[in-house]
């Protein structure tokens, strides 16, 4: 029973890390990269469709991403979504494809950037935390309904705070990561 606990604590904690790790790839640096425009949809016949099932994405240059469409009546929609995200790339459309030249990040908006990534990285400790105090409650109901004992117990709680720092140590080393990126120039 514990071990069933424990198992589904850390597959949850592991879809947190990957979840995190998916904010944090679309979260902009200096370089351009694909991930980038995971989170944007546009409005093709008047339903929001995430960009990836509408193009294809190529990175030219370190700045420059290239959007091939599969369907061409869908240009204007795909244009109007990237203007439209926090991107803060303007496309330009040459009938074929659009290509999107991102802005040299500032050091404001990096900082910005910065904060933005720290929240992220919180927001999925405090999920890990919440993943961690669900366990140990539905172990400390196993102890009282007599089917584990005290020793059970503790050394459970103990594997479990454990698994939860570890979890949100890799979270750190994330965000370090991700910080180191945001600063390079």
């Amino acid at each position: 029973m514990i071990s069933d606990i424990t198992a589904d604590a850390e597959n949850k904690m592991k879809a947190t890390l990957e979840h995190t790790m998916e904010e944090f790839a679309a979260i902009r640096t200096g370089r351009a990269h694909p991930a980038m425009l995971n989170k944007i949809t546009a409005d093709y016949y008047g339903a929001p469709t995430p960009l990836q099932q509408l193009a294809t994405f190529q990175v030219p240059e370190a700045r420059t991403i290239m959007i091939t469409p599969f369907d061409r009546s869908a240009m204007n929609a795909i244009e109007k979504a990237i203007r439209d995200s926090d991107l803060g790339g303007n496309p330009s459309n040459d009938g074929n494809v659009i290509r999107v030249t991102l802005p040299a990040l500032t050091e404001e908006r990096r900082k910005e950037y910065i904060k933005m990534a720290r929240g992220k990285a919180e927001e999925s400790r405090v999920a890990m935390r919440n993943v961690r105090r669900t366990a140990i409650d539905q172990m400390k109901k196993l102890e009282k309904d007599k089917e584990i004992n005290e020793d059970e117990l503790a050394r459970s709680e103990k594997s479990m705070d454990a698994l939860t720092k570890k979890y949100t140590d890799q979270v750190d080393d994330l965000l370090k990561g991700k910080e180191a990126e945001l600063l390079e120039v």
